[in-house]
């Protein structure tokens, strides 16, 4: 079974820097099987790499404004990405990846993390900060949603 971990964000925007810290995390200490690609703030770039590694399960982490607190985490279906106004500091809509992926990957998890501040020089926030490590804790035995709320489910 391939798992591929897709981090989008930008590092130097505050919060939006969620997904390069679970990769930089990753990086130094692998959790899982999980085959890590560092998307950052242009993850259409990782198209072509993730169709050639047709993995089982893709999971893709980003900060994203769902109007949660801050730090909360929750699954979205990645078909609602589109219908949904969804903050992004990204060159394309996530949804066009994910129609990009489509046929080539077998299960797709969207996993947002709610971010505070996001913009240019901020620092990143404890709450966003806490929230990456939980996720990054739970990469390890990772199981059907990983233990995540979805989006709209009671939490």
């Amino acid at each position: 079974m391939t798992d591929v971990l897709l981090c989008v964000g930008n590092s130097m925007m505050g919060d939006d820097g969620a997904g390069p810290l679970l990769a930089e995390k990753c990086r130094a200490a692998p959790r899982g099987n999980w085959q890590l690609i560092d998307g950052g703030s242009a993850p259409e770039n990782d198209i072509g790499a993730i169709r050639a590694l047709r993995p089982d399960r893709l999971l893709i982490v980003d900060a994203t404004d769902m109007g949660l607190n801050p730090g909360d985490i929750r699954l979205i279906d990645p078909n609602d990405i589109a219908d949904m106004f969804m903050m992004t500091t990204h060159n394309m809509p996530l949804n066009y990846l994910v129609e990009q992926l489509q046929d080539a990957v077998g299960e797709v998890l969207f996993l947002g993390i709610q971010p505070d501040i996001v913009g240019f020089y901020y620092p990143m926030t404890e709450a966003v900060k806490r929230s990456v490590e939980d996720v990054y804790q739970r990469l390890a035995d990772w199981q059907g949603s990983g233990g995540f709320v979805a989006l709209g489910g009671e939490a």
